[in-house]
Parts: C-alpha cells; structure tokens; sequence
C-alpha cells in the first residue's frame, strides 16, 4: 500500500478555525485523531490522507523541506522561506481567508518620513549623527531585504525580532518595523505608523505544494481528485444556474449568446454564469419572451480538468528527471 498523502493544517488561533469552517463548507470536515490536543485529524472521504497539525510558520518549514505533501500557512511565512517562485513550493490557490499585510512602519513622530524615499534619507542622516545604522525590527528578514535593496537602501541593519515586533521602538531595540498587520491598530497603538509606499506583500492564506516531497502517480491522483473538490466548491459559491423551459431553448440560447461568447458556461436547456452577471443575463432572457426562468446556486461545480493539479503534474515530473 502506498504512504499517505501528508497535509499540514494550522493547529491553533483564528487560521485554525478559518481553515477547519473552509474544509466543511466544501463538504471535507476534518475529524480530530487523539482528542482535541492531539496533533492529527483525519480528512472525511480521503482514507489515504494524512493531515497534520502544526503552527503555521511550522508548516511553511516543513513545504521547504519537503516534508508533506501539501499545507494551509500565510503566503507571508511561505515566501520568507524563499522557496517560491521556480524554488521548492509551489502555489496552488489563494483561499480568501487570513489576510493581512506587511508593511514598513516608523514612529508617527517622524512626520516628514512618509515613503521609502524618506527612509533612505533618514538612514544617511542617522549613520552621519551617530555612527551606526538605521535599527529595522522584523521577523521577516528575507523579504526587508530584498525591498530595501529595490529601494536602493542600503544604510540600515536588522535587528531580529523573537517577540512582539511592533514593541520594539519603545523598547529602544530599533528605530523602525516590518511587521505583519491586519487592522494597523496595534501599530498604531505602539506608535507606529505604516509608510505610504512600504507595503511589502499583501497576504493570504494559501494552499501549497512541495515539490521536493516524495510524490508518486498515487499521491498526484489523491492530490487531484481534493483539489477537484476544492476548486468546484470555490466555483460554485460564485457561480448560479439559469434554467429555461425546453420548448424556448432556440430564442434563450440566442437570448444568452453574449454571455456565452463572453466565457459562461452553457448548459442543457440553461447557462452557468457568474453571479455579478445573474440578473443582466435574466433580464436578457426576459427581453427575449423566455420564462418562466429558474435560478439556483449549485454547492459544486466541476470541470473536467483542474489547472493546478496539472501544474503539479509537470513540476514533480520535471523534478524527477
């Protein structure tokens, strides 16, 4: 018998939740392994997946290494592993959750420090008043980086944060931040404020690949058939089903012939559309005399391929030879 396909789940906090009411709505509810502190769960309807819980910078290292298969962490802790874009990980979808962003912060009493322009300013004047480099507090090192060298900053050091970040100014550990935020009302709160132009990535939670794990023709048919699932609920919470009576089909086809041509899906005697179009195709439909016409909002649509588990598909395979 093949070795399970492993995905890591977060195992606590507001992701662990969000990502626990995302698997039910898709008709996938996990199932807890050892009680409620235990640190498996079973998917419901896979047998031959394995999900593991951990914290979410956890899961992050673990797709690095490529030790699973597949894991639910922030798009943030993925890249600041440096292994996406052509690396080690590859993005398979954006699941409209857990969003926030990193930002670039300095002390509101700042008040001509608006952009990052300005923080190269700053930085020159501090190292030629005191000798020593402009403090940056972040737990995201890779990323401060690479977006200060594309500002062309230079004169700054890192000071790596294994607290509360957005503290570390009053706490005379730094002088400015890179930090994650939802709201910037802890920011604020600390006295921060975020710069214009300092908006590093914009995040989310994200399901992700590892292509250094040991994947076989088994696994890549088990991760095909959940993103089908996966992708066919997301598809039908946008999506809405439009049905006319059969003995109209000739003059509603030709009614909806503008949202076909425009990417809709046709169907026996009705259309797929999207439901910001629902009521434009309807009104198209009724202006042609066609009705009574029906409208439902399907849980899961399928197609017949699916994008991602192709791109999978090719990346191990080109990764094998």
């Amino acid at each position: 018998m093949s070795e399970p396909l492993i995905i890591a789940v977060p195992s606590k906090g507001r992701l662990k939740e969000q990502v626990e009411t995302w698997l039910a709505d898709c008709g996938l509810p996990l199932h807890a392994v050892g009680g409620a502190r235990g640190y498996s769960a079973a998917l419901e309807g896979f047998d031959e997946i394995q999900v593991r819980l951990a914290s979410a910078g956890d899961i992050a290292a673990a797709l690095a290494a490529g030790e699973i298969h597949l894991g639910v962490t922030g798009e943030d802790l993925l890249r600041e592993q440096g292994e996406l874009d052509g690396g080690a990980v590859m993005l398979l979808a954006a699941l409209g959750f857990g969003r926030a962003d990193l930002v670039v912060a300095a002390p509101k009493s700042w008040v001509d420090v608006e952009t990052m322009a300005d923080v190269e300013d700053v930085a020159h004047l501090y190292l030629a008043r005191t000798g020593r480099r402009l403090r940056v507090a972040t737990k995201y090192v890779v990323q401060t980086r690479a977006f200060f060298a594309r500002h062309g900053i230079a004169d700054y050091r890192l000071a790596e944060s294994g607290g509360a970040t957005e503290g570390a100014p009053a706490a005379g550990a730094a002088e400015m931040v890179v930090d994650i935020t939802t709201t910037g009302a802890t920011l604020a709160a600390n006295g921060l404020k975020p710069l214009a132009n300092g908006l590093i990535l914009k995040s989310e939670a994200r399901l992700a690949a590892a292509l250094g794990a040991d994947w076989d023709d088994a696994k890549l048919s088990i991760c095909r058939r959940l993103l089908a699932i996966l992708e066919a609920r997301a598809r039908g919470r946008i999506i809405a089903s439009l049905t006319w009576p059969a003995d109209q089909d000739a003059q509603a086809r030709a009614a909806v012939a503008p949202f076909v041509a425009a990417g809709e899906a046709p169907r026996a005697h009705g259309v797929l559309v999207a439901r910001a179009r629902l009521f434009a195709a309807a009104a198209a439909l009724a202006a042609a005399g066609v009705g009574p016409v029906s409208v439902t909002r399907p849980g899961h649509v399928f197609h017949a391929t699916s994008e991602a588990a192709d791109r999978l598909a090719r990346a191990v395979t080109a990764a094998r030879f």
